[in-house]
């Protein structure tokens, strides 16, 4: 096994699979890249990527594990392996479409589905941080005979970190070095941003959760109207923002925890915007003021963040994501901060989608490179740490 290890480390270019299915449980996001080197010297070309949709009835089970009334330690037991299953066959997947054989491909870096997250002590007579993600590595390396990293945020956390955000490390990688005060906006079920110095080094990046993304906003699209999300934010733009309503979200108390912090479904999730709706019930509040109002929440929440906590001045807030693709989002963000250029991953000629997957490619192939993958100054972490767990 050593040998095989050391043998791929070795290899001067990788195929690499990254895998992640975010917080919006939309499906696996899959990129298959080409990379050489690795830290600041890897080089990178994106070949293709894929979203694999989750079946309805899977996607269901996923969010049943969210929730400790709905689900069980068999249940989390069994959709552990039957997620490695899944994750598997969507590396086949986007070999396929490189035109590639799942033997060609020398490593795959798997996210997992997060069904659990607690960055902050809860049990006063053991207070530790703990995270779980599941997709079974060993699962994914038997059925592709592909050495697998999985399990990434797990390192961080036993060294006191938050484990989270990760991929600030993977945005000084790709883009540290430059004239320019870079902030990397991603958006997708949370929020996280990432502030790359001008000519700074690792130590200098800033990264942290900003809040909530797409996730309140696709929570209360399918409570208030039926569908998944708000197609391009046009919902949101038929409605006016009630500014009492939105004071009083950015008045939550993550708001004022100073990075680094984290957070998720776990706090921004189900409860939370069950709370809004009861709330919104006792208003004469329309649907679409509600959707606007949340909309406007995201980017109050991301405005706010670079405000209170980034002490550089931004040039340029590049966003990906799910919610790069909201319109009205993205006006609302461009209206908060007219200081700053704001554009889209697109715009910057790469894809927003594919962001994170491929993050989670080039963490693996740190991984077996031996490079930390953590920045102690993003996650709280007493040092920097080897991130995950292989499989072979």
């Amino acid at each position: 096994m050593i040998e095989k290890l050391t043998k791929l480390a070795a290899k001067r270019e990788k195929y690499v699979v990254g895998l992640m299915s975010g917080t919006s449980v939309d499906g696996i996001d899959a990129a298959l890249v080409r990379i050489s080197g690795s830290g600041t010297d890897t080089a990178l070309e994106e070949i293709v990527f894929e979203n694999y949709p989750w079946p309805d009835d899977v996607r269901k089970r996923i969010f049943a594990l969210f929730d400790a009334d709905s689900s069980s330690s068999s249940d989390v037991c069994h959709m552990n392996f039957l997620l490695g299953e899944f994750f598997a066959d969507a590396a086949f997947g986007v070999a396929k479409e490189a035109g590639l054989g799942i033997d060609e491909i020398d490593l795959i870096g798997s996210h997992g589905q997060t069904i659990y997250h607690i960055p902050e002590a809860i049990d006063s007579d053991y207070p530790i941080l703990s995270t779980l993600q599941i997709g079974e590595g060993a699962v994914i390396a038997h059925k592709t005979g592909t050495i697998v990293v999985t399990d990434f945020r797990a390192a961080d956390m036993a060294a006191g970190g938050v484990g989270a955000p990760l991929v600030p490390y993977v945005d000084y990688v790709l883009y540290g070095g430059g004239n320019q005060t870079i902030a990397l906006q991603n958006i997708g079920g949370i929020g996280n941003i990432t502030v790359i110095p001008q000519n700074g080094t690792a130590d200098d990046v800033i990264a942290f959760d900003t809040g909530p993304g797409n996730m309140i906003i696709d929570y209360v699209m399918k409570k208030l109207r039926g569908q998944n999300y708000d197609p391009s934010g046009g919902f949101a733009a038929t409605g006016t923002v009630c500014n009492d309503l939105l004071s009083s979200l950015m008045s939550d108390k993550f708001f004022t925890i100073k990075p680094p912090k984290a957070t998720g479904r776990e706090y921004f999730g189900r409860d939370f915007c069950e709370e809004l709706l009861r709330y919104v019930k006792k208003t004469e509040l329309v649907d679409e003021d509600i959707l606007a109002t949340i909309t406007a929440f995201t980017a109050e929440s991301i405005a706010y963040s670079i405000e209170k906590f980034v002490p550089y001045d931004i040039n340029k807030l590049i966003v990906s994501g799910g919610g790069a693709y909201n319109c009205t989002l993205m006006a609302m963000i461009k209206n908060r901060l007219p200081r700053i250029m704001v554009s889209t991953q697109e715009e910057e000629g790469s894809n927003s989608d594919s962001k994170e997957a491929v993050a989670f490619a080039i963490l693996a192939n740190e991984t077996i490179c031996g490079n930390a993958g953590n920045l102690p100054q993003v996650t709280g972490a007493k040092s920097r740490k080897i991130l995950g767990k292989i499989s072979i």
